[in-house]
């Protein structure tokens, strides 16, 4: 079903409602999910967190690996989704706070028409009788915002990493069911260059707040044994 976004409008929408719930539709078949460093701490306690290359902006962007391999989530099953924590850049659909393509500066906040949480009989209505936006429809458009600016920090916190070379290409094997595999493509923190620099860089680690989502970081990576007894019982 292709997504049909549209502006929210409180006339076009005032009988709209959202239930509540996630669609695992949208990302059964989705092995990475992006995730904001303020969210490390609660990611680390489920799901490893890699860093992945654009090859053609030569940007890198944290993400939770929910999977070993492309097309392949391993937290969803039988249509229901197995963790207990949902990262951020997840739980805004069907909502979405997208660029005015008339002016880039302008974001307007969307709607998914086509999701299965969209309907006007049961769930959370969007507008009241006045046409004004209800508590829950100002909620979702807090959220919506604090995730555009904690992308921000991220993406100043990713590049900082990036600049100081502490980004390493690095390839994870591991043993599923007796047999060893290969995941490569993705970049994991140098420990070892990071318990090597200098005290000054390592202060402006701490002034600027990075070192709470480095540590966060680190302490995920036994999560990757976590995947590959998941992939093990999903093959059985």
């Amino acid at each position: 079903m292709t997504d049909v976004i549209k502006p929210l409008h409180n006339v076009e929408h005032k009988d709209v409602k959202i239930k509540n719930g996630f669609n695992t539709d949208l990302v059964k078949d989705q092995h990475l999910v992006p995730v904001v460093a303020h969210e490390f701490a609660r990611v680390a306690n489920e799901y490893p967190i890699v860093f992945v290359k654009n090859n053609e902006t030569e940007e890198f962007q944290p993400v939770a690996m929910l999977g070993l391999e492309p097309g392949e989530n391993l937290f969803v099953k039988d249509g229901k989704w197995q963790g207990a924590y949902l990262p951020h850049a997840l739980t805004r659909y069907p909502l979405v706070l997208s660029k005015n393509p008339e002016n880039e500066e302008q974001l307007f906040v969307g709607i998914n028409e086509s999701s299965d949480l969209v309907n006007k009989e049961e769930g959370n209505a969007l507008f009241d009788e006045k046409g004004e936006e209800t508590d829950y429809l100002k909620r979702r458009k807090e959220g919506l915002i604090a995730f555009v600016e904690f992308s921000q920090v991220t993406a100043a916190f990713t590049k900082f990493l990036a600049d100081k070379e502490l980004l390493i290409p690095q390839t994870l094997t591991l043993e599923i069911k007796g047999e060893k595999r290969d995941i490569n493509g993705i970049y994991l923190i140098d420990e070892k260059k990071l318990n090597e620099m200098a005290d000054d860089e390592f202060l402006e680690l701490r002034k600027r707040g990075y070192l709470p989502p480095i540590y966060s970081f680190l302490t995920s990576m036994p999560q990757v044994n976590r995947l590959a007894r998941l992939k093990a019982e999903h093959g059985a």
